[in-house]
């Protein structure tokens, strides 16, 4: 009986914990679904080579993906957590980089976070193909932090370039003369968690792959898509709207699942006549003691990043843990931070993370059997895919969801067969005006509009129109046959996709004379986290805010 039973028949034994839970869902194990590998249909480098790392057959879905990328069809594929994506797409990617070495693929991600663990994975097959007798460039990461000495040999050597819509919008599109042979071979481009790009984010984005289409043609190239997502309502017609070009779903899963639990918990009363209950952070404190006790590696999903630090700290500190077990995830930690964070998390050196939705998207941080959603989280689609963070492969897990005070989380808890409901639709409206004009600008500026051409799925009449609205308001100049970009401004600057502010205010802690950073904020939060004699949270250290200098973007803090 290995530590996760023994931990949940004493729970299912203890009367408190089964008071508490409103409900206990269980799913039984499910096993794989193989289909062994043809070397028929696959270069015999990359059969090799997979070999090499003892597969010598892919899950079903896996199999079905590269057959349909061969067959030059654009997919999405929507397993689950841990069903091995990452293969759907390097397999039919590096399959083409070995039959036709001049093509390219772009891989784009929502996050450096995951641009940076993906990078690794198919880095290790291009390393292992190449000792067999390959001679592949390796991936090569190009976004925001990439250095500027080194921004020149990508562009000129990239084959597998991963980066991120933002870098796509600001730094690649707009100098695409820079990336012409690039362009003019690209065959793949890779949209993982698709999914992520709803709403405002995603109504820029699919604008953004109008740009990309646009600028191909030019160069005459013709490239497939292929898209990962998490579990959605609508992905078929949701990943049409986005690429605005059939695809095909795959959605059956041939990856094992091992027994999952799922448990609604809610704080008893401290006070029944006035229906108060004990608040739900007292309780995911009772509840990750037993995780730890019973040395499970878990998660703790926090609505907040004050929320965050506040649990980090008091776990340290009631549990009477070193700092390195127990580690706090959010935006606004440095880089190497998260990097460190999630390598301790692979390695086990991490015993419990508490994070924000910031870890939701699937990074590999390792066998987690345990998460703690700390209210519920919003929606559908956002608890399955907290809840799926715990539970690799064939593994067992538990997911609890802790109740809070709030309306909405009481009537879950009296109602929990609510949360069985299928996940919200994703929605995006590209054709939203303010969102529309600001990248006909950018557009423009890449390249001139003829009088009849096309963007997206936008009517010739709509373009025509909104094209002498920018002429008008002297941003374009019309000649007779084109529409030209005239303005002295560079429009991408001034268009953000996410609707955030793209500063940033470094923090300072200043210890002993000495100055160092310890993270990042966006202006937006600074008024109100950073002021002058706050007291910010940070992996759960306590520091006071000596002074915020919005003018240079520093924020000086003493411990």
């Amino acid at each position: 009986m290995d530590s996760l039973e023994k931990l949940l028949n004493r729970w299912s034994q203890d009367t408190e914990f089964i008071d508490r839970s409103e409900n206990w869902f269980s799913n039984a194990p499910v096993a794989a679904s193989f289909v062994e590998i043809q070397p028929a249909n696959m270069h015999p480098l990359l059969v090799q080579a997979l070999r090499q790392f003892n597969i010598s057959r892919l899950y079903s879905h896996q199999y079905q993906s590269f057959i349909t990328a061969k067959e030059s069809q654009n997919f999405i594929i929507t397993t689950g957590t841990a069903s091995g994506k990452s293969l759907c797409y390097n397999l039919p990617v590096l399959d083409n980089l070995l039959n036709y070495p001049w093509s390219t693929a772009l891989f784009l991600f929502p996050t450096k976070a995951l641009s940076q663990d993906q990078v690794k994975n198919v880095n290790l097959l291009i390393n292992q193909l190449n000792q067999l007798g390959a001679d592949l460039p390796e991936a090569v990461i190009y976004d925001g932090d990439t250095p500027m000495h080194r921004r020149s040999q990508i562009r000129k050597n990239a084959r597998i370039l991963i980066s991120n819509p933002d870098m796509l919008h600001l730094g690649i599109l707009p100098h695409h003369t820079n990336w012409d042979t690039f362009f003019k071979n690209l065959s793949f481009v890779v949209i993982d968690e698709a999914h992520y790009y709803r709403g405002i984010f995603g109504s820029h984005v699919c604008n953004l792959i109008r740009r990309l289409k646009r600028i191909t043609a030019f160069y005459s190239g013709n490239p497939h898509f292929i898209l990962t997502s998490a579990t959605i309502s609508n992905p078929e017609s949701f990943a049409e709207k986005l690429i605005e070009t059939p695809v095909k779903l795959i959605s059956d899963d041939g990856s094992p699942r091992g027994a999952r639990h799922f448990v609604v918990y809610n704080p008893p009363f401290i006070e029944p006549r006035l229906g108060i209950r004990r608040s739900a952070y007292v309780d995911t404190l009772h509840l990750a003691r037993d995780l730890m006790d019973a040395g499970l590696q878990s998660i703790i999903f926090a609505r907040s990043r004050p929320a965050v630090e506040k649990l980090v700290y008091d776990l340290r500190n009631s549990l009477n843990i070193s700092r390195e077990k127990i580690r706090g995830y959010r935006s606004g930690y440095l880089a190497s931070e998260r990097r460190e964070i999630e390598q301790g998390l692979k390695n086990g050196d991490v015993q419990i993370v508490v994070a924000t939705n910031a870890l939701e998207l699937g990074i590999d941080i390792g066998e987690m059997k345990a998460a703690i959603l700390v209210g519920y989280p919003g929606s559908i689609a956002s608890l399955k895919q907290q809840s799926g963070r715990a539970g690799r492969k064939a593994n067992a897990s538990i997911a609890i969801m802790v109740a809070t005070a709030g309306a909405i989380d009481q009537y879950l808890a009296r109602h929990p067969e609510y949360l069985n409901n299928p996940p919200e639709h994703a929605l995006i409206d590209p054709d939203n005006l303010i969102i529309l004009l600001h990248h006909l600008r950018c557009a423009a500026f890449e390249l001139p509009f003829a009088k009849e051409a096309e963007f997206g799925s936008l009517s010739k009449d709509m373009l025509g129109q909104l094209l002498d609205i920018l002429s008008s308001a002297g941003d374009l100049s019309r000649g007779e046959q084109k529409y030209f970009w005239t303005s002295n401004s560079y429009p991408a600057d001034s268009v953000s996709l996410r609707s955030a502010s793209p500063e940033i205010i470094t923090l300072h802690s200043i210890e002993d004379n000495r100055m160092r950073p310890i993270g990042e904020i966006d202006p937006h939060s600074a008024y109100w986290m950073t002021h002058p004699q706050a007291i910010y949270l940070h992996d759960g250290l306590m520091y006071r805010v000596d002074n915020l200098d919005l003018k240079e973007k520093m924020a000086y803090l003493s411990p």
